[in-house]
């Protein structure tokens, strides 16, 4: 086989859906943490929030940003089509109290696990066709609530007031509409987030497994052949 036609080890792409507030990140987060060494990205779909920046403040505050059209899903899709032919992207770096992107970027390089976590990346059909495994994380609704509570007045900035107000008429409305449907796409269904311990050991080992079969392709230098085409279908619909 010629070398010209062959191409680096695509990355194994892992969806994290769930409510507002669920875990999500702290999933991805722990089992990184128990993956020492490995090379393991986590690109947040929050990110991806369309830029605002044009808009005054207070028309940015009115935006549902827990609706699909809310993200640029698009520019989310060709960065990780771009990691899987093993090159590195510049995520967008959104700025949650203003409402906009700010001018600086974080790179993400290529690895051997890509976590995408966002309320609503089992949603979109276009991420899911390009996940290899897909987890919904699934919380209790007072639990998210209190989380996402906390977060918001202590890290964004918002009063109690006010992440009450959007829960109530926007967060609670879109999850029963778009992010609670989507659980039925998943290939694992993870109680309690970050705090089941049980859930994560079983992920970090099938992870620990995908990489150990991986550097033992790297071992006999062998690598995946390139297909004709380019579109990375490793999950289905």
């Amino acid at each position: 086989m010629n070398d010209a036609n062959l191409a680096p080890l695509p990355p194994v792409i892992i969806g994290v859906a769930g409510g507002s507030g669920s875990g999500k990140t702290t999933v991805a987060m722990r089992v990184r943490e128990m993956c020492p060494g490995q090379t393991i990205q986590i690109i947040h779909h929050d990110s991806y929030y369309h830029d605002s920046s044009h808009l005054p403040l207070e028309q940015r505050a009115e935006i549902n940003y827990d609706h699909p059209n809310a993200f640029e899903t698009k520019l989310l899709i060709e960065h990780l089509r771009q990691l899987h032919a093993g090159n590195s992207v510049e995520v967008p770096h959104y700025d949650y109290a203003l409402h906009s992107r700010q001018a600086e970027t974080d790179t993400c390089h290529p690895a051997d696990i890509v976590f995408v976590e966002g309320i609503l990346v089992l949603e979109s059909r276009a991420l899911r066709e390009l996940m290899d495994i897909r987890l919904y994380v699934d919380v209790d609704a007072d639990e998210r609530v209190l989380r996402r509570m906390k977060r918001d007045t202590t890290k964004r900035g918002r009063t109690m007031e006010s992440v009450m107000e959007q829960y109530l008429t926007v967060v609670r409305p879109m999850h029963l509409q778009f992010v609670l449907p989507s659980k039925r796409y998943a290939h694992v269904i993870i109680p309690e987030g970050g705090h089941n311990k049980v859930a994560i050991d079983l992920i970090a080992t099938k992870i620990q497994n995908i990489i150990r079969e991986r550097d033992q392709l790297r071992a006999a230098g062998r690598q995946i052949p390139r297909t004709t085409n380019d579109n990375h279908t490793g999950g289905r619909s």
